[in-house]
């Protein structure tokens, strides 16, 4: 991106938060990497992620969470501790994003961050929740390829095309709220479907 314009921010932090609700090592990764190589330029406040040791443990742990994440069981014990990771992380991004913007304006970015990741963040739970009780693995590796897939590009178009990315994470984050809604009322229908009364 040539200049940073407060649309511009904006659109980056919607792509970015969407991503690191993911997979926040594979953003970071990816925003690390390409403005280290000089391909991208990134707002002023994210220089921090060019540094090797950031690219390093990210990684490191998107390898990680690469094979984990797809072990069902093992793989909802890591989305639940990631809760404590990729929203906050996401809050930082967007508040350092949006540095040259007022204090006022840093302070929404990074409640829209949080927000933003919270919801991509729920719903990959909620819909590995629903998958993991299948005997079968394919489900969960095909979902989490499809999720570290998705991660990387956002994060790489929202650099080349932020406003694109943040109406593409917009309308994944709608697709999102409704499969978390009809979940839960699928969920609800079939706990409280009556049973079968007792043969004597």
């Amino acid at each position: 991106m040539e200049a940073f314009t407060p649309a511009t921010i904006a659109a980056l932090i919607i792509a970015a938060s969407f991503a690191a609700g993911l997979n926040v090592y594979a953003t970071l990764l990816t925003l690390g990497l390409l403005a280290r190589a000089h391909w991208v330029e990134l707002p002023v406040g994210l220089d921090i992620l060019t540094h090797w040791w950031v690219i390093i443990v990210s990684g490191t742990m998107f390898a990680i969470e690469f094979v984990v994440d797809k072990i069902p069981a093992f793989d909802m014990i890591w989305n639940a501790l990631h809760t404590f990771v990729r929203i906050p992380v996401a809050a930082l991004l967007a508040y350092h994003a949006s540095e040259q913007l007022s204090p006022e304006m840093q302070i929404l970015a990074a409640v829209a961050g949080a927000g933003i990741a919270m919801v991509a963040h729920s719903s990959k739970t909620a819909v590995r929740a629903a998958v993991t009780p299948s005997p079968e693995p394919i489900s969960n590796i095909v979902l989490s390829t499809g999720e570290d897939f998705m991660a990387v590009g956002v994060t790489w178009l929202a650099t080349r095309h932020p406003v694109i990315a943040a109406c593409i994470a917009c309308g994944f984050l709608l697709l999102a709220v409704i499969t978390v809604h009809w979940l839960a009322k699928f969920i609800r229908r079939a706990w409280n479907k009556p049973k079968p009364a007792d043969a004597h």
